[in-house]
């Protein structure tokens, strides 16, 4: 009787416990567009915004940094995108790009996140940024809440690389070491 109790509980949680994203490697990202706000332009010292989707994540080779818009998360990862910038990767062949969750930031910080998000652009201008004010990717790739996503893709859009959470020194080196192997 225990056991039976005991795989009826199990059987509950499982759907709860499952966290796993959907993205396949060797296979492009799940199609998804954001049409709230989307990628950040910066042009005659004003932002400007256009409709996102992952079509134009093809012709580059890429790492895509997922994050919620919370500081933690865009910390989370840093390691990883200061390891890019000193790499500095050809812009005509590869690009970073972030999709800030706007959807996932604390109560009442959204302005904030959307003005950090414009200031990254701003130092940044090289990269492509895109704010999801409904969480529109996370949500389509089912990503976890508060956290970072590092995904790499090659230039046909095919993922080669794809890990929720932080990076560790090794994993780090593998994603610059597939970036410089896609040259």
């Amino acid at each position: 009787m225990k056991k039976v109790k005991l795989l009826a509980l199990t059987t509950c949680l499982l759907p709860s416990l499952s966290f796993a994203h959907n993205i396949m490697l060797n296979q492009p990202v799940p199609s998804v567009s954001v049409t709230q706000y989307g990628e950040i332009f910066y042009v005659d010292n004003a932002f400007q915004y256009s409709k996102w989707n992952t079509e134009q994540l093809k012709g580059k080779v890429r790492v895509l940094q997922v994050i919620a818009g919370r500081s933690s998360a865009k910390a989370m990862n840093a390691d990883l995108m200061s390891a890019i910038t000193l790499e500095k990767f050809p812009e005509t062949k590869y690009q970073t790009t972030t999709i800030i969750n706007q959807d996932d930031s604390i109560w009442g910080t959204g302005g904030f996140v959307k003005s950090s998000a414009e200031e990254s652009k701003k130092e940044f201008s090289w990269s492509s940024m895109v704010l999801d004010e409904n969480g529109t990717v996370a949500k389509a790739w089912d990503l976890k809440e508060e956290n970072s996503t590092i995904i790499v893709q090659n230039q046909q859009g095919n993922v080669l690389f794809v890990q929720e959470g932080k990076l560790s020194p090794n994993k780090i080196k593998q994603v610059i070491e597939l970036i410089h192997n896609q040259f």
